[in-house]
């Protein structure tokens, strides 16, 4: 037997490295589409897309929060550079300014480092080596995070795969039920109908062929084999899809709008008290199992 996934779980992983790492928190909740969002440390940006490929890789639904630390404890991921030519020039602006308006004192290191790109970080090959060295320890603590929350979801399908069933199955005693009443209720129908057009045609000379020929049209119209058919094909349908090891979370939504037309169908066509209660608790059925659906990935 398949089992179908949740789309509710947590999971955590950590990493370590020299002098590094990384913990890694993984949450996720029903969403209609894939929802990303990663909060990581600025320096690590870059990587939203290499970390939300190892998500999709895993999740096709949901919405997925993803949290991440670093912890550095003295390891230099950034360096920093000084423009001396432009701090030189910075400070021969100063003096001459100072000069210029007759202002006493001396530019110091403080007045001159305020200045905009006298100290910036190091772009260069050797920062980006640095940072691809950090990612195999990430990728780690992600992947553990991402099992852990698997299993979760896992666990919590199976509870809703056996959940959905029960519901299902007391689905198929109300098709039982309304399919076993269906002749009586047909009989019922056609006395009824013969009994009303008796009182309307009466004191008429009609032929009585052409009159029972009516009724049967009528009562036909009452007919809903074809309705109980094809809710039985799709409770075959939904208890098929529980069985695939992959989403179907979509397929069972969808598929649960073609049960309504088909109960809505019947509801139209039959007038009767016993079947009308059986219809609203098929609708309620119907109602309940959407919702758990709605959890599945």
């Amino acid at each position: 037997m398949g089992k179908p996934v949740s789309m509710t779980g947590f999971g955590g992983g950590t990493a370590s490295g020299k002098e590094i790492s990384w913990t890694v928190e993984i949450r996720s909740v029903n969403n209609r589409y894939l929802d990303i969002s990663i909060k990581l440390p600025r320096k690590f940006i870059g990587w939203d897309d290499k970390i939300k490929k190892e998500i999709s890789s895993i999740h096709s639904r949901g919405r997925v929060d993803v949290f991440i630390t670093f912890n550095d404890e003295g390891f230099e991921t950034t360096k920093l550079k000084a423009d001396l030519g432009l701090a030189k020039e910075y400070l021969r602006c100063l003096r001459e300014v100072a000069q210029e308006l007759s202002i006493s004192g001396e530019p110091d290191l403080t007045m001159v480092a305020s200045y905009r790109d006298i100290v910036s970080p190091l772009d260069d090959e050797g920062g980006a080596e640095i940072l691809e060295e950090l990612w195999p320890d990430l990728r780690a603590a992600i992947i553990d995070a991402l099992n852990e929350c698997l299993k979760m979801r896992q666990r919590e399908g199976e509870l809703l795969q056996n959940d959905l069933l029960e519901r299902l199955s007391i689905f198929q005693q109300k098709i039982d039920a309304i399919e076993q009443s269906l002749p009586l209720i047909i009989e019922i129908r056609g006395k009824v109908l013969q009994e009303r057009l008796d009182k309307l045609l009466s004191g008429i000379d009609i032929d009585p062929v052409r009159l029972a020929q009516e009724v049967a049209i009528l009562v036909d119209k009452s007919d809903v084999n074809e309705e109980i058919v094809r809710l039985r094909s799709h409770v075959e349908q939904f208890q098929g899809f529980l069985n695939l090891d992959e989403p179907v979370g979509r397929r069972l939504d969808f598929l649960l709008q073609e049960f309504l037309r088909e109960v809505n169908t019947i509801a139209s066509k039959i007038n009767h008290a016993e079947t009308a209660h059986l219809i609203v608790g098929m609708k309620n059925d119907l109602e309940k199992i959407r919702e758990q659906v709605q959890n599945l990935e």
